[in-house]
């Protein structure tokens, strides 16, 4: 008899530590949707357009605004409590969790001064900088250039911003240091953000890029420095997603034949401060820098502008050809055309009126 009642300790035992479990997870649950603070401060926040849900949670958590992210996400799914509205927010840190969630879903609570501003694809970083100046006048272009450019805000900035490789950037020959990293898109910031501030909000977003391409970028064999050198010369040259595909196969094919790129876009960003037109690239090609690609074998040292998102894939998935050149109808419909051969592709320049020498 004693024996047999031996044998279901352990079972009991079991069901035991499975319930302490049980209310040890449902405590922590509702302990993490209790308020952070006492509402004694109110935090300023802001989503971005097109901001996705995780996203937003994270950066609640982060500002001290929510304990967890994953508990709120769960509490989200649970009462299907997923709305949001981009905006400025004012949110007090005496709210819970669902206090938090149903704020954000309430447009009327984005109150705060808004400051709109669209970074195109292909900008430079100096032109960047311009815009946001143009939008912030207690700033200036080369204070702002001055912040992207110090290696020590940059280690700072690398301890959150793991794409960020120090050793990379902390090179002199660099225009700016952070070219490359400033995603083109729509930001909506606050009136009082420091340039540190703005700074991050284009690197979240780039996070955002990053994370979707990691895998890729791994799997390619270059660096994601290189894969954004690359990607910011496809960016220039091109004007649509599958041309930048087929021209991203082609500056492959001339790396692996140990050709130079000789991309007339890379002598723009060599001139910088003197480009003015498009032909000044055309007539400078000895121009003495390690981004001009006509003096100098392989990739330019960085990025020469900010890439979009269908640069940066072109790079990482092209088109594979046997074409080594190509062209554009400038002076037509801006048609690339494609060869396999210098002749072929000559003979395409002299067709399309393209030689400078005959000009």
């Amino acid at each position: 008899m004693h024996k047999a009642k031996h044998k279901h300790r352990p079972l009991i035992i079991v069901v035991l530590i499975l319930l302490i479990m049980v209310v040890a997870c449902g405590g922590y649950y509702f302990y993490a949707l209790t308020p952070v603070g006492n509402g004694s401060k109110k935090v300023d926040f802001v989503i971005q357009e097109g901001e996705s849900y995780d996203n937003v949670l994270n950066n609640l958590e982060k500002k001290g605004l929510i304990r967890s992210a994953r508990m709120a996400d769960l509490y989200s799914k649970i009462h299907t409590q997923e709305s949001y509205y981009a905006g400025d927010y004012e949110i007090s840190n005496g709210l819970s969790t669902e206090g938090v969630l149903k704020y954000i879903s309430n447009v009327n609570n984005a109150t705060k001064e808004q400051i709109k501003i669209t970074v195109p694809e292909g900008k430079w970083a100096k032109e960047i900088a311009a815009m946001i100046a143009e939008k912030y006048p207690k700033y200036t272009s080369k204070e702002i250039l001055k912040k992207w450019n110090d290696i020590n805000y940059i280690k700072k900035l690398a301890k959150e911003y793991t794409f960020l490789d120090v050793d990379t950037l902390n090179n002199s020959n660099y225009k700016v240091k952070l070219e490359g990293y400033l995603f083109p898109d729509t930001y909506l910031l606050t009136k009082n953000m420091t340039i540190d501030e703005i700074t991050r909000v284009f690197l979240d977003r780039f996070q955002d890029i990053y994370d979707t391409y990691k895998s890729d970028i791994d799997k390619s064999g270059y660096s994601l420095q290189q894969i954004l050198t690359l990607a910011s010369i496809v960016q220039f040259e091109s004007a649509t997603k599958s041309d930048m595909k087929k021209i991203a196969g082609v500056f492959y094919n001339r790396l692996n034949d140990k050709m130079k790129l000789q991309s007339s876009v890379t002598v723009c960003y060599a001139l910088y401060d003197d480009y003015k037109d498009a032909q000044d690239c055309e007539v400078n090609t000895d121009v003495d820098s390690p981004y001009n690609t006509y003096e100098h074998d392989g990739l330019p040292i960085g990025p020469i502008l900010n890439p979009g998102e269908n640069a940066i894939d072109a790079v990482l998935h092209p088109t594979k050809s046997d074409y080594l050149y190509f062209v554009a109808d400038i002076h037509g419909d801006g048609k690339v055309y494609y060869s396999q051969t210098l002749e072929e592709h000559e003979k395409k320049v002299e067709e399309l009126d393209l030689n400078l020498d005959n000009q």
